[in-house]
């Protein structure tokens, strides 16, 4: 069986936490990361689907006859999103914030099956933090890995240390989750198991 027969799947993304949980389903993929703008004033749970759809369209384009998966990943505190920091400084203050307190973190999901049509879905996580002193989140900041996380922290790094309680989906923090993957695929007719064979 080629792979065009059992579904290509394509991944929207070089993040290697993403392609390190997509291979748990066993099945082949390739990755592609589109140029896309991630700027959205829109509240986060609403934010991450745009963007993932935005990133699935993009890609869409160049794969015509794939499955294509996007997400896109963000933190909420009291209704505010927090994306990638800026600067270590502005990742120094959203880790104080985060300090102490539960926050959420939505990812948005989107797959596009070669008919075109496109389907998305949301995963809401909430997250708690203990009290974490400020020499620790200076020290992290100084290690440079929360630039280029939302919230300015990853679940599979040091941050785990200071996370207490997880109220949902742990994979969706890292920034897949796995669940909603599953199912988006087998709605957009994506031979999972066949797949899983080849």
């Amino acid at each position: 069986m080629s792979p065009m027969e059992c579904g290509q799947l394509v991944l929207a993304s070089k993040s290697p936490r993403r392609c390190e949980l997509l291979t748990r389903f066993g099945i082949p993929f390739e990755t592609y990361a589109p140029e896309v703008d991630e700027s959205c004033t829109l509240p986060a749970g609403e934010a991450v689907e745009v963007l993932s759809r935005r990133k699935a369209l993009a890609t869409a384009t160049r794969f015509r006859d794939a499955f294509i998966l996007a997400a896109d990943t963000l933190v909420s505190l009291e209704g505010e999103a927090l994306g990638k920091p800026a600067s270590p400084e502005e990742a120094f203050l959203m880790l104080s914030r985060l300090s102490g307190r539960t926050h959420q973190v939505f990812t948005g999901v989107t797959v596009i099956p070669p008919s075109g049509e496109v389907i998305t879905a949301t995963d809401m996580t909430d997250v708690t933090f203990c009290v974490i002193p400020v020499e620790e989140i200076r020290s992290y900041v100084e290690t440079g890995d929360p630039l280029d996380k939302a919230g300015s922290y990853a679940l599979q790094g040091r941050a785990a240390l200071w996370v207490t309680r997880i109220e949902g989906c742990d994979t969706s923090v890292i920034g897949l989750p796995l669940y909603l993957v599953r199912r988006l695929l087998l709605l957009a007719g994506y031979p999972l198991t066949a797949a899983q064979h080849h």
